[in-house]
């Protein structure tokens, strides 16, 4: 038998643990041990309309593929005020656990080390095959040595056009091959009444983007070649800009869409061409899935007479804040490779209309067969054979919100673009020499 002492040091050990059972129970419930049921992750993206559905129609073809994960989509009014409210997540420590952003966005993050390095997972995973992406898109994520993104999808700026009203004003699709054509022949696509145009010939969408696409491929650079100039106040940048506010505001043959919530204005621009209001416009490739090629056909965007185009194409990337937890970053990284593989970036280019990421994407067979019957899911792909990269601000965005400044003068205030771009580039310096110092 156990005499006094046995039983107390039995009663003690039994006490021991019945408090590390209830100790156990409550670093459970707090997440300090592993959780039962799979890992819940939210993805923020600023993407709307059939966009935004095709995205929410991934997550649950993902959510059913496996048992381990769980997304939720957060939809966002767009890019920047993902970055936005983003920024304000992270401060609060209360971010997403995946983020859609730009890549000057990322890398700007990136610098203040506010997001997590993916290197680990991607060495991990024997499958991903990192090799595979489009190498342009893939290095964007590549910050001092590491990788801080994936790339979702590839996007650019082209030109789309209504078949039927070129053919009726007896203009030549031809005219599209360079925007001196293009803009000779707006008069012929353009129908006025009273002084009042109820038909324009063209639509550039607002904003920086398309002026910069323009005086890039006029020969026009934002930095010198050692990066220490400001170059925007320039002839190529001051007659492309000039070009689009003379066209909106003298001849009255352009249009800008501007203000409203979220993407407003891109899809009242979209509906002018779609309800017979414009001749074209330029958008993204990605609004290939809006719209109707009964009606409507792509055009690379065009150059000028006395240089080839070059406008932006670029990638919209993934990324992980670094305040989510370990186990939610692994569940991120899966969902990121789920999305990226090369079957579902084919489905996800031929719903969108955007660039695939992986090389291995045009080889699938399905979207083989569909770019027979679909030939504007190619025009993305030819222009971003000779695009130009996409411009990472050195200042952390104060040339490029110098730049967006700039347009809303030109195209919304009807100021001349030399006025506009010598104010610009003056704040650009400015901000430049700040962080050269």
């Amino acid at each position: 038998m156990f005499n006094f002492k046995s039983k107390k040091v039995i009663a003690i050990f039994l006490a021991s643990m019945s408090l590390v059972s209830v100790l156990s129970g409550c670093a459970g419930s707090s997440g300090t041990t592993k959780k039962n049921g799979p890992v819940q992750i939210e993805f923020w993206y600023g993407l709307g309309g059939k966009l935004g559905q095709n995205v929410q129609t991934a997550i649950k073809k993902f959510n059913a593929s496996q048992k381990d994960v769980v997304v939720k989509g957060i939809a966002q009014g767009s890019y920047d005020e993902t970055y936005t409210a983003l920024q304000a997540a992270i401060s609060a420590k209360k971010a997403p656990d995946v983020v859609l952003l730009q890549p000057d966005q990322m890398t700007a993050l990136a610098n203040k080390n506010v997001l997590a390095p993916l290197d680990k997972y991607i060495s991990d995973d024997k499958s991903f095959n990192s090799s595979d992406f489009i190498s342009a898109f893939y290095n964007e994520g590549k910050i001092k040595g590491k990788q801080y993104s994936i790339p979702m999808y590839g996007t650019t700026q082209v030109m789309y056009y209504r078949k039927d009203m070129f053919q009726k004003a007896g203009v030549s699709e031809d005219v599209l091959n360079n925007w001196e054509d293009l803009t000779e022949a707006l008069p012929k696509l353009t129908q006025k009444s009273g002084g009042n145009t109820s038909v324009y010939g063209w639509e550039p969408m607002y904003g920086a983007d398309n002026l910069v696409d323009m005086a890039l491929s006029k020969g026009g650079q934002i930095l010198s070649k050692d990066g220490k100039k400001v170059t925007i106040d320039t002839k190529e940048w001051v007659d492309t800009w000039d070009m689009v506010r003379k066209g909106i505001f003298q001849d009255k043959n352009m249009r800008i869409h501007s203000g409203g919530q979220g993407w407003q204005y891109w899809y009242d621009t979209i509906d002018d061409v779609m309800k017979d209001r414009a001749a074209g416009y330029i958008g993204s490739s990605g609004d290939q899935g809006d719209l109707d090629f009964n009606k409507i056909a792509a055009h690379v965007q065009p150059g000028f007479k006395d240089h080839k185009a070059a406008p932006v194409a670029l990638a919209q990337v993934m990324c992980v804040p670094a305040v989510t937890s370990g186990d939610k970053q692994e569940a991120a990284f899966k969902w990121m490779e789920f999305f990226t593989n090369s079957k579902n970036t084919a489905d996800w280019s031929m719903k969108t209309g955007y660039i695939a990421v992986r090389k291995s994407a045009r080889d699938d067979s399905t979207f083989k067969e569909f770019a027979k019957t679909h030939p504007q899911i190619n025009v993305p792909l030819k222009q971003a054979e000779t695009a130009s990269a996409p411009f990472i601000d050195p200042t952390g965005g104060k040339i490029t919100d110098a730049l967006k400044k700039a347009a809303d003068k030109v195209e919304i205030e009807n100021v001349p673009a030399d006025t506009a771009l010598k104010a610009a580039e003056t704040e650009a310096q400015q901000a430049l020499d700040d962080v050269s110092k």
